[in-house]
């Protein structure tokens, strides 16, 4: 059927490109719609509610040019500019004849000023077509924002749930709840018309760069393509936004100039100094000191500031609600059963051999030594060492993992340790172990950085890293052809390869580039003594069999400063 919205209508696979008329032709807002073969729901993109506010802008000008209809199943809906006379005549985010801001007014007047009208135009005419709502917004030209994505909370528990996890599919470093139900264009769409509805934050300062507009629509496309209105494969990110609560929009008390001591995205402690308010002659007015520990979103940067206007706004940051460490648990629970089979072969084939003499060439030789093994799986390495005559515990997030490396230790006949603990977070003492090895362990963590340093920290000085891993974040785990046939993957099914890939898509290090940055984090942290192989997984995966690794393997061994 055909999508009609206003005075536009779109064909079955066609796309659409015209003004947009509300309120019987007195706006008039440049729009395209993108209108299926396929049926499925409908996503409005909207930009330019702030008229100066211009990364959004070009991301719905990039989108509306870019997507193409045939892999549309359903409706895009974008309109490019809301406020257009004020983005037209260069006269800021207010309106033109009122002065007033259209993220403060939803649902609007239509008995009211230009802004009210524009607002009741949009809830009345626009809304009832749409089920989902993003608004692309960033910092005006007084600020500077490090980006973030607000999500819809005064709603239904549904719509809020569901805002969330559009917003948590946006490569921003931080998502907000929003606490208000009305005033903002996509607060007013979840709670007034259940719409799930975010509002994402990047650039600023009147300024917009090409990057900037580019990264603002990879997040519409992950987020369309997740929710099954756009047929493709979704692009690879850096960040999985973490939760800010506890929101505080500081406010000048006088106008004066305003002085910042931090940036926008920098971490803040309880009571530190961030910046005051001078009069004209230097004197200070007005002081601002966090109230506890958090992030700075954003902060007016311009020099003035006007009383009750803004002056800075930081957050809390939570971990309460990452949920990617469960799912990641629930993952590997699920293989932990193919995971014993396959290391139980492995322990009796030639990689054993090969495993046992790289990983032995690097140990200190003539004693016993205290090994941690972290993230051990089925326990390959625990059991391969502890058999060499050392002590070794093995630690797994997964508590199936750890029952199955249990299970292979009795078999073996191996004396070595299991235990349920996270590698972000390890349970032992300070310098407690001589090495801690690790195998396919780092591509899996949502914080790496803070495993390394638990890893340190357990290391007795002069000990030792060895750590196994590859640059997974440049393969595709859903794309097993070109394994070979008994590869242990083709028998895990689709369906688990491509859960792997959206997981590691989830994880920051999937984009970094390695092992340089392991290198640099380990020496930011006490390491020393370096030693890189990249070619080492040529020697171990020789034949091309059920254990074959196509990704190249890389050993890191650095030694702890003493």
């Amino acid at each position: 059927m055909a999508f009609t919205i206003g005075n536009l209508t779109a064909d079955p696979g066609e796309k659409l490109s015209q003004d947009l008329f509300l309120n019987n032709g007195e706006f008039k807002l440049p729009a395209t719609i993108i209108h299926g073969e396929q049926p499925g729901k409908t996503m409005l993109i909207t930009a330019g509610v702030h008229s100066a506010e211009y990364v959004g802008i070009q991301a719905a000008i990039d989108l509306a040019r870019a997507m193409d209809v045939k892999k549309v199943a359903g409706t895009v809906v974008i309109l490019k500019v809301l406020n257009r006379p004020a983005f037209e005549q260069r006269k800021g985010s207010f309106g033109l004849s009122d002065e007033k801001n259209l993220n403060r007014v939803f649902p609007g007047d239509p008995d009211g000023t230009e802004m009210d009208r524009l607002a009741y135009a949009i809830v009345q005419e626009v809304f009832p077509a749409v089920d989902y709502y993003i608004d692309l917004h960033s910092g005006d030209d007084y600020e500077e924002l490090t980006p973030y994505v607000y999500y819809a909370g005064v709603a239904s528990e549904e719509v809020a749930a569901q805002s969330r996890q559009m917003a948590a599919w946006v490569d921003v470093p931080y998502m907000v709840r929003s606490g208000v139900a009305s005033g903002g264009a996509y607060n007013y769409a979840a709670s007034g018309k259940g719409i799930p509805s975010i509002l994402i934050e990047r650039g600023g300062m009147g300024a917009w760069t090409m990057e900037e507009a580019r990264s603002t629509r990879r997040d519409v496309h992950n987020i369309l393509c997740n929710l099954g209105i756009y047929q493709e494969e979704k692009d690879q990110r850096r960040y999985y936004p973490l939760d800010v609560v506890d929101v505080r929009y500081q406010c000048a008390s006088h106008s004066g100039c305003w002085y910042p001591e931090k940036k926008a995205g920098d971490m803040i402690s309880q009571g530190e100094y961030l910046g005051e308010v001078r009069n004209y002659e230097g004197h200070p007015e007005e002081g601002c000191w966090a109230e506890f520990d958090g992030v700075i979103l954003y902060q007016a940067k311009s020099l003035q500031v006007i009383e009750d206007g803004p002056m800075i706004t930081y957050g809390r940051i939570s971990r309460e609600f990452d949920s990617r460490k469960e799912r990641i648990t629930k993952y590997w629970g699920k293989r932990s059963d193919s995971f014993l089979e396959q290391k139980r072969s492995e322990l009796h084939s030639p990689l054993a051999a090969r495993w046992r003499e790289t990983i032995c060439s690097r140990l200190p030789q003539g004693r016993s030594l205290k090994i941690l093994d972290v993230g051990c799986g089925a326990g390959f390495f625990t059991i391969l060492l502890a058999k060499e005559g050392h002590a070794l515990i093995g630690t797994d997030l997964t508590p199936e993992m750890q029952q199955r490396s249990v299970t292979l230790a009795k078999e073996e006949g191996a004396d070595c340790q299991f235990l349920v603990m996270d590698a972000e977070a390890l349970d032992f003492p300070d310098e407690t172990f001589d090495v801690v090895i690790s195998r396919n362990l780092t591509w899996t963590l949502p914080h790496a950085e803070q495993a390394y340093g638990e890893w340190v920290r357990v290391l007795k000085p002069g000990g030792m890293i060895l750590n196994f891993d590859a640059n997974y974040g440049l393969s595709n785990f859903a794309d097993t052809s070109t394994l070979p046939k008994e590869h242990a993957h083709h028998t895990l099914g689709d369906a688990m390869m491509q859960e792997c890939e959206d997981i590691k898509r989830q994880l920051p290090i999937s984009t970094y580039n390695r092992p340089a940055w392991d290198i640099s984090v380990l020496g930011q942290i006490g390491m020393r003594e370096f030693a890189l192989d990249l070619d080492m997984g040529k020697r171990i995966y020789v034949e091309k069999d059920e254990f074959y690794n196509p990704t190249p393997i890389f050993m890191i061994s650095a030694k702890k400063g003493c």
